[in-house]
């Protein structure tokens, strides 16, 4: 059993912007925030929720992480386009 959103699987982040990704983060901050708030006033029903929730934002982190190092491609810029760039500036 995977721990965690189906949407917000590595493979679908993949495909998503870096704005889109700093969208979903904030998103499940907030999540997070009313969970917590829900912990503590005992009304929440699902407690692995917000284990789930916490593993969202660090693989949220993670992929953006990974985007600003190069180790990972944004949607916005192919693999294939970013290897052609290289090679030009190599060459100039």
């Amino acid at each position: 059993m995977t721990i965690g959103s189906k949407e917000l699987a590595p493979e679908k982040l993949d495909a998503l912007t870096d704005a889109q990704l700093l969208e979903e983060l904030k998103k499940a901050k907030a999540e997070l925030f009313n969970l917590r708030f829900q912990s503590a006033t005992g009304q929440l029903e699902q407690h692995g929720r917000l284990r789930a929730v916490k593993r969202d934002i660090a693989r949220l982190y993670t992929v953006i992480r990974e985007r600003e190092l190069g180790i990972r491609t944004s949607a916005e810029q192919p693999a294939a386009a970013k290897d052609t760039t290289d090679a030009e500036e190599a060459t100039a």
